[in-house]
């Protein structure tokens, strides 16, 4: 959700390299797309709606009102929706029983749509309190783990609930102590977005000349760098970029 199209399109443009294209949604909406994959939307309806400017994820489910149903049976909160929009599809803007605030999605879902491979958002990250209680809600809620067709995996790994579809990791819930308080966002539950980009330094730098400015020391691990960041109008997200790919292109050109 953002408050102007086109500066959004600008900053991320330069930061993540993402051309756009028109999505069916009407003109205030735009599909950011990276080597003709789809990343991202942006809907400038931060205002209208009355939201805050963020970056959401939205799992698709097969009935809108079934899910806002399993949510508010859970405790969670329905901000938002269920939205019907005249080129089909229904959504909904709505937040765990901790507060962390995702969205709901049903319709048509190209296979193009993805997380984890290739040019797509690396991953989603879920900060909370519990991340067993939570993986519950979610998996009530969203049907993950149920066995039917195309329904996601869940696990346990290096002390964190990973979610995987199709054998790739689309996201991970992580315990740890996290704030309510607003003055706190980047530590309070909530979902976290991590979008891949080729190189680290250039892509904050860019960030930096457009306005944006980061929010964490870069952290590393043995297959990832990254780095958390607010947007101008502060949305916050996380570039990340693969080690893993370097050192393989480095061994490549030895």
């Amino acid at each position: 959700m953002a408050r102007d199209l086109g500066t959004s399109q600008h900053f991320y443009g330069a930061v993540a390299g993402w051309a756009y294209r028109h999505a069916r949604l009407g003109q205030a909406f735009s599909v950011a797309e990276l080597d003709g994959v789809p990343v991202a939307g942006i809907g400038a309806l931060a205002a209208d709606l009355g939201v805050a400017v963020a970056w959401t994820p939205y799992f698709a489910v097969d009935d809108a009102d079934v899910a806002v149903d399993r949510i508010r049976e859970r405790t969670g909160t329905i901000a938002v929706g269920p939205v019907s929009f005249e080129s089909g599809g229904r959504a909904a803007l709505v937040a765990d029983p901790e507060g962390a605030v995702f969205g709901i999605w049903e319709g048509a879902v190209s296979s193009d749509w993805r997380v984890g491979r290739g040019p797509a958002p690396a991953w989603l990250e879920l900060r909370t309190r519990d991340a067993f209680d939570a993986a519950m809600f979610y998996g009530a809620v969203l049907e993950w783990a149920t066995g039917r067709a195309g329904c996601c995996e869940v696990s346990y790994e290096d002390d964190q609930v990973v979610l995987r579809q199709a054998g790739e990791p689309v996201a991970r819930l992580g315990s740890g102590p996290v704030e309510r308080a607003a003055y706190t966002p980047h530590t309070r539950p909530r979902w976290h977005v991590h979008f891949r980009v080729p190189h680290l330094r250039p892509a904050v730098e860019a960030a930096a000349a457009l306005g944006g400015r980061t929010v964490s020391d870069v952290t590393s691990n043995a297959s990832e760098r990254w780095v958390a960041l607010r947007d101008p109008d502060g949305a916050l997200f996380t570039l990340t970029t693969s080690l893993t790919t370097k050192r393989a292109q480095e061994h490549h050109a030895r």
